[in-house]
């Protein structure tokens, strides 16, 4: 026997912040544009912002974000080339690089979305000649040259130009119209990052001598672009830096993580608190129920660290992180009620939890702060134009 259910019933226009769960991730539209901004005043007019939205957009959301900053950047940096669809299927028509690898069939859909790839393996070359000929016969690929010069992740090694130079004389469908590399340590060690500065610039002196001209040179990330005035070159691609993080002067976070308290109950002293027993109240103590958890990316190395903000006063998480549900010591609010606004990440009143606070509690960095807020945290977007 099968049981219908009328699809008036279920399909509704919900409205996220009163209807669901009330944890949101707020993204200020109008902070994003103002970084970069921020970033044109560093830069000048004349050097061109390559925005990196990988990681859909460090966990702001790709196509909103690409959106926002078209009108004020070059394009476009992705790791993935899906990531780079998505734009395109976003209406993102602005140049999109894919900085990372190429997998499987994927050397086609740089083509027939019109991404451009950043190559580092020779074996690349034959792939996307094929894709061209299968899909846009008679045209040309632009492509960019990754270099390592001492990332040691992804990039051609500089013994290794000349055969790849050499092959690609061989295929007159793909064009180098750039040339890059990656700074390994930007933001710390001068004098490696000078290294790879003259490793860099040797490649470029022998991509020269046989005949190359590429249009396109970029090197510097957030830290890069503000500390080294020589690594701008024609693009900069900051990441970070453009929701709101780094040692930039007036930049604005961009994402708030805000929740509510969904439950009160008192904890006498000497009674524990959630999974495990990690906390026991060594006072009487007012405890809150706030409904995020490790599956929305509020990490379970959170618990007994973090804090959070409610009623403008700085509040102890307690317990361990669940997966849905974390607790709250909110014993020194002086007034708390069900339903009163919890803030994870941002500002509530004079008091601000930024990713450096979460990354510190959990031994990480702030960009796996932003990329670890899971799929199921609404985001709701502010300053849309």
């Amino acid at each position: 026997m099968r049981c219908t259910v009328d699809s008036a019933d279920i399909y509704q226009v919900y409205d996220i912040r009163t209807d669901i769960r009330p944890t949101v991730a707020e993204i200020d539209l109008g902070a994003l544009r103002g970084n970069a901004d921020v970033v044109r005043s560093v830069v000048g007019p004349t050097v061109g912002i390559l925005a990196v939205v990988k990681a859909d957009a460090y966990g702001h959301g790709a196509v909103a974000c690409a959106r926002a900053l078209e009108r004020k950047v070059w394009g476009f940096g992705v790791s993935l080339v899906e990531e780079g669809v998505e734009l395109r299927r976003g209406g993102i028509l602005a140049p999109i690089l894919v900085l990372g690898n190429f997998y499987g069939t994927s050397h086609r859909d740089v083509v027939a979305y019109k991404l451009t790839p950043v190559v580092s393996d020779i074996a690349d070359l034959v792939r996307f000649e094929r894709a061209i000929e299968d899909i846009a016969a008679g045209s040309k690929l632009g492509l960019h040259l990754k270099i390592d010069t001492g990332m040691a992740r992804v990039g051609l090694s500089p013994a290794a130009v000349g055969a790849f130079l050499d092959e690609l004389s061989r295929k007159p469908s793909l064009e180098l119209t750039g040339l890059c590399t990656h700074l390994a340590d930007a933001e710390g060690d001068e004098a490696a990052t000078r290294k790879q500065l003259v490793r860099f610039a040797q490649a470029r002196k022998e991509i020269s001598a046989r005949g190359f001209s590429p249009t396109l040179t970029h090197v510097a990330n957030s830290a890069g672009t503000l500390r080294f005035a020589d690594a701008r070159f024609d693009l900069v691609r900051p990441g970070l830096a453009l929701y709101g993080y780094g040692s930039f002067a007036a930049l604005r976070p961009v994402m708030s993580l805000k929740s509510q308290v969904v439950a009160l109950r008192d904890v006498l002293a000497g009674e524990s608190v959630s999974y495990g027993a990690l906390f026991t109240a060594s006072r009487a103590t007012r405890v809150a129920t706030v409904p995020i958890g490790y599956a929305d990316g509020y990490s379970r190395r959170f618990t007994g660290r973090a804090e959070v903000l409610a009623g403008g006063v700085r509040c102890k998480v307690v317990g361990a992180v669940t997966m849905d549900m974390l607790m709250v010591d909110v014993t020194d609010v002086a007034k708390i009620e069900l339903g009163a606004e919890v803030v994870l990440l941002g500002r509530q009143g004079a008091e601000r939890i930024s990713a450096e606070d979460l990354a510190g509690w959990s031994s990480t960095i702030s960009w796996e702060i932003f990329c670890g807020i899971s799929k199921r945290v609404p985001r709701v977007y502010l300053g849309q134009t």
